[in-house]
């Protein structure tokens, strides 16, 4: 059901009451998912051991692994060794609760918005490893490719002829810029790790919105990337990650692709006739 079918329906207290539930859920997965950013990287399981202190690995209690509350009741220290927590577990926490909510509102309570929660909260996973070790994990992106064709065969709003263009296509385009780069730039323009989230990207989003995500990821990057040059905050010689570019750009793909895409086509439209 709708966001707007839930407000016109003059049950918008019930929804309100959904968004909270929506956020705590989100926040709990978030929590999971900071323990994904810790161990994918090291190549271990997300699983077993149960959740520790880095520093003491001494296993959390119940009620210190409690997303927000148990941070600030410690406030911000692990209880065994006193050595402080990094901000970035609740920011995960609150991110993952923030996306789920945009995600019933945007999308509704449909299959098709589980769908896109698992590749918000993948999303997350994926930009916090690239920033910390500039690589994206496979584990994420080879089983990321098959869910996104049959998602798209199944509960998605594109078909899976879309959803098959748009893997081959995000893969296609990337892969060509990573073979061309050495023999232009005289170096790597990115990883392979790009290519595959593109890919996986393209799988859930389809062709369009996968060639609009590339376009924004890398007007961002450019962006962020020239500005960080320009104040001297890095050399023009050290590596940017590209892939929290590509996962912002497809977040404003889902979100609103659909109208980028309408303005573009009709703004053109309208400068057909000054053009010729």
């Amino acid at each position: 059901m709708s966001t707007i079918v839930w407000v016109q329906s003059g049950d918008l207290s019930v929804f309100l009451g959904i968004l909270a539930v929506t956020f705590v859920f989100g926040a709990i997965v978030g929590s999971f998912l900071n323990v994904c950013i810790h161990r994918l990287p090291h190549d271990m399981s997300v699983v077993l051991p149960a959740s520790h202190c880095p520093a003491c690995e001494t296993p959390l209690r119940a009620f210190d692994n409690i997303p927000f509350v148990s941070f600030l009741a410690l406030r911000g220290r692990c209880r065994s060794c006193n050595v402080k927590i990094s901000w970035r577990y609740p920011l995960v926490e609150g991110l993952n609760g923030l996306a789920y909510v945009l995600d019933v509102v945007r999308f509704g309570l449909e299959p098709a918005t589980l769908v896109y929660a698992l590749l918000l909260s993948t999303l997350i996973v994926v930009t916090f490893i690239d920033l910390d070790h500039q690589i994206i994990p496979n584990e994420i992106t080879f089983p990321g490719m098959p869910l996104g064709l049959i998602a798209a065969a199944t509960v998605l709003p594109i078909s899976w002829l879309d959803s098959l263009i748009g893997l081959l296509c995000g893969g296609g385009v990337l892969f060509f810029v990573v073979w061309i780069s050495p023999y232009i730039f005289r170096r790597e323009g990115m990883g392979m790790g790009d290519v595959k989230l593109l890919a996986m990207l393209g799988a859930f989003l389809g062709w369009k919105a996968t060639l609009l995500t590339l376009l924004l990821g890398s007007f961002s990057g450019a962006v962020v990337g020239g500005g960080l040059m320009a104040t001297k905050l890095i050399k023009h010689s050290e590596p940017i990650p590209f892939g929290p570019f590509l996962a912002l750009g497809a977040v404003l793909a889902l979100f609103f692709g659909g109208s980028l895409i309408e303005w573009y086509s009709g703004f053109f439209e309208l400068a057909d006739p000054l053009l010729r």
